[in-house]
């Protein structure tokens, strides 16, 4: 029975239900931001680079995908096509970098909406937080810092009002 106890007592701590909502937000914020990045920002970013779609830059590290891209180059319509990095990855090993640029972008705009959050609860904690009493007062006869309890200075011996 005590390690139900204990468990039921680590389980309703505070920490651990904070960290389990912050876990949840957190997860769900990461969604809005993966969606302001993939569907709103890489879209302009793309077109100011001559319409790119980063998520299919890709380099080919294997003859075989080579082949497959230029056999696609020729079946298509499109000759400036490029054989999309999922059916590339399928053929052979490729050097996905237009996927790191997303991820790299969507890392600093994550880090950057982070911060400002830390940065506007700092401010909200700071401007509803009360002042802590002091704890110590000067003897008016020496300048000595003393508790505030105290009745005659340790320093001087002097009684204080």
């Amino acid at each position: 029975m005590g390690m139900i106890k204990e468990f039921r007592e680590f389980a309703l701590k505070g920490n651990v239900i904070d960290m389990a909502v912050g876990v949840i937000i957190g997860g769900a914020f990461g969604t809005i931001v993966n969606s302001l990045i993939n569907d709103l920002i890489m879209p302009v970013v793309g077109r100011a680079a001559n319409n790119v779609d980063f998520s299919n830059r890709y380099t080919s590290l294997s003859t075989n995908v080579d082949n497959a891209m230029e056999l696609f180059a020729r079946t298509n319509v499109n000759h400036a096509a490029v054989l999309p990095l999922a059916e590339a990855k399928k053929i052979g090993p490729v050097f996905a970098y237009g996927n790191f640029i997303t991820v790299l972008i969507n890392f600093v705009i994550l880090a950057f909406c982070i911060f400002m959050m830390v940065k506007a609860m700092n401010t909200l904690r700071k401007r509803f937080e009360q002042p802590a009493p002091p704890a110590t007062k000067d003897c008016p006869q020496c300048t000595m810092k003393i508790p505030i309890a105290a009745k005659r200075c340790p320093q001087c011996t002097s009684e204080l009002p």
